[in-house]
């Protein structure tokens, strides 16, 4: 199975949540690469933020962006 560029990109961007502190959200600003931009409104669109530009992870966010991390953590090491 081949991941498109885009879902690498959400992966980042959900990566970048802190899943310590639901109450951090996270503001992805005008000036930020157009990539991650584009991953934090398809991220908004699939019902994982509660904003365009980031805001906070929702339920299934949260849910999404621990699975995300912990496979992270395990591949990098």
């Amino acid at each position: 199975m081949q991941y498109s560029i885009d879902l690498i990109e959400e992966l980042t961007v959900l990566s970048m949540f802190d899943l310590g502190n639901h109450q951090a959200g996270l503001k992805i600003h005008h000036t930020a690469e157009p990539v991650i931009i584009a991953a934090a409104q398809r991220l908004y669109q699939k019902g994982l933020t509660s904003h365009v530009d980031g805001g906070y992870l929702t339920q299934l966010g949260i849910e999404a962006a621990e699975h995300a991390q912990a496979a992270l953590t395990i591949l990098d090491t």
